[in-house]
């Protein structure tokens, strides 16, 4: 993984409610730049994510994932959701989007 500042301290999505307003903006800059990092070797649709990387990070901040529900409209809106719930890592290593796009 690149050097990613913020987004590399995070062990799960619960780290989010530690962070400063700053280390936040930086963390949702860190997260594009994964996303489109990811991507870019592996193929996937980016568009849909990067437009909700902000929203991802709120309801993360403000609702539970392991109690509360959240629906998203296409899978391709997930990335940035998938990502800090535990699975950026098998996202990183995975030699198809295919098995990443439910990411």
């Amino acid at each position: 993984m690149k050097n990613y500042t913020v987004l590399s301290r995070l062990n799960n999505y619960k780290d989010l409610k530690k962070l400063s307003e700053e280390e936040t903006k930086i963390l949702i800059d860190e997260i594009r730049d994964y996303i489109i990092d990811v991507t870019s070797k592996n193929g996937g649709h980016i568009g849909p994510s990067l437009g909700v990387v902000e929203l991802t990070v709120a309801l993360l901040k403000v609702f539970n994932p392991e109690v509360d529900r959240i629906v998203w409209d296409i899978g391709h809106q997930a990335y940035s959701w998938k990502i800090l719930t535990d699975r950026k890592s098998s996202s990183e290593h995975s030699v198809s989007i295919k098995e990443y796009q439910d990411f």
